[in-house]
């Protein structure tokens, strides 16, 4: 039986995520901050009290996993606070960068110093497209600094882990699994971009997410993918041109 840790897996994407590894057979651990969670499966192994925001994170994966060897990690915990230049919030950056950009490092030192990742394995970093500089246009316009920053960082850190964890056979993909019906979302109103921007549940996201890391091989380590492909990237056409394909490669 495969080995999956998601990581991020209390509500919305990383739920459905760890739901569905499990009803695909795979044993699965899922890292959760708060203790009692119980909206995961019982046959579901959860890690409580890992809070991305301290180094103490990875250290608290590694004792959860009990000396299991994990054939995929998918990260997936995010923080997304709205912004302008009138009204940017230090606090709220800070917190960003942590979550998104630098507790992965961490992450995967610790996975790897305690021999908890497989050879061959994956090593999944959900981000989005708007870590895309590419595709960032006059257009679409500015703010939100910290949210595309962070996972543009996201991004950089995913190919420089798949140099480093190339002659290790540990395949490293970025992933933007698809414009979402969320409470991180909605949360910062873009519940009214739904209908428009063809969001779906985090179900629906979570099943193309997986059914595209099952294709994954070692030659696409270091990419970027929208595994749903164009549909819900609003600058996508404007500057990669019309009929693209699904799944589709990302620009940095």
């Amino acid at each position: 039986m495969p080995i999956s840790l998601v990581i991020g897996a209390s509500r919305g994407l990383g739920l459905e995520l760890a739901k569905t590894l499990a009803s695909d057979g795979y044993e699965t651990f899922a890292t959760v901050r708060s203790a009692g969670h119980t909206s995961l499966p019982s046959e579901v192994h959860t890690i409580e009290g890992v809070d991305l925001r301290n180094e103490n994170a990875g250290e608290l994966i590694v004792n959860g996993l009990k000396g299991k060897k994990l054939d995929l990690v998918i990260i997936n915990a995010g923080v997304f606070t709205k912004e302008t230049l009138d009204t940017p919030n230090f606090v709220d950056e800070v917190e960003m960068y942590k979550v998104v950009s630098i507790a992965p490092v961490f992450l995967a030192h610790h996975l790897w110093k305690a021999n908890a990742l497989s050879s061959p394995s994956k090593f999944i970093l959900i981000t989005t497209e708007g870590g895309s500089i590419s595709l960032r246009t006059k257009e679409e316009g500015g703010g939100n600094y910290a949210h595309h920053g962070s996972k543009a960082a996201a991004n950089m850190v995913g190919k420089l882990l798949s140099n480093d964890f190339y002659d290790k056979n540990i395949t490293v993909v970025m992933i933007h699994p698809g414009f979402m019906r969320t409470d991180m979302t909605k949360d910062v109103g873009f519940d009214q971009f739904y209908d428009s921007g063809g969001a779906v549940e985090p179900s629906v996201a979570a099943r193309s997410t997986i059914d595209f890391i099952s294709t994954l091989t070692h030659k696409q380590t270091g990419t970027f993918w929208a595994p749903r492909g164009p549909g819900d990237i609003g600058e996508a056409e404007r500057v990669l041109g019309k009929n693209l394909p699904t799944p589709l490669e990302l620009p940095w």
